[in-house]
């Protein structure tokens, strides 16, 4: 049976009523990207950067997996090949929803990371008080998202895993920006069969084998069934 790596987006996430990142008029939940999601951000503001993602971490508590996500899931609990979703999202709504093999590449709400002693954690409280790291004690705690100018988190595996995949599904996101654009050419070149899964076209959709346009409640438990 195919090896299905599926790579999700803000679209996937939007329907459980989370804000996508990239609003039109360039501010996420009124603010300027540039002064939350980046490490110049958080080191002139640290307080306003705790409180937005603070502010983040609660109401992606509250959403709930939509139909998307169980999906997904589903598939996988009952797929006899390997299924991997890797989600630029960084909700945990793909692991409520049961999905058990999930690279979050752009980080975690519910994490966190000592800028001192660089130990990662899970995390659920909020960051705005300045905790102590547990593991140094120092008062150094950030989110463990990835900004804009950092590293997106375990690419190696990414590709590795796309690279043998025979099914590459893109739910809920262009798939434009790099190192997410590169993954459809690397799945196209070692023969895998490609789909497109979003609410609108994009320039790009030639490089796909399947394009199919609508909201990912309704596109992904259709496509997920046929496997």
């Amino acid at each position: 049976m195919p090896r299905i790596v599926v790579l999700t987006g803000a679209g996937i996430s939007a329907e459980s009523g989370i804000r996508t990142f990239r609003a039109a008029d360039g501010l996420w939940e009124d603010h300027r990207i540039e002064d939350v999601a980046t490490p110049e951000g958080f080191a002139a503001d640290p307080g306003l950067v705790h409180a937005f993602y603070d502010a983040r971490r609660r109401a992606a508590a509250a959403a709930r997996p939509n139909a998307a996500h169980l999906a997904l899931a589903e598939l996988e609990a009952r797929h006899p090949g390997e299924v991997l979703v890797v989600t630029q999202n960084i909700d945990d709504l793909h692991e409520r929803a049961g999905s058990r093999r999930v690279i979050h590449i752009h980080g975690e709400l519910n994490r966190a990371r000592c800028q001192v002693c660089d130990e990662r954690m899970p995390w659920h409280g909020d960051l705005a008080g300045e905790p102590a790291c547990p593991r140094c004690g120092v008062r150094a705690m950030r989110p463990d998202v990835v900004w804009f100018g950092e590293a997106v988190y375990r690419l190696d595996d990414i590709v590795d895993a796309v690279s043998l995949c025979e099914e590459f599904w893109v739910i809920g996101t262009s798939g434009a920006v790099t190192p997410a654009a590169s993954l459809v050419v690397i799945a196209a070149e070692n023969g895998a069969r490609t789909a497109l899964l979003n609410l609108d076209a994009h320039e790009e959709t030639a490089l796909f084998d399947d394009v199919v346009l609508g909201p990912a409640t309704a596109t992904v438990p259709a496509w997920a069934a046929r496997f």
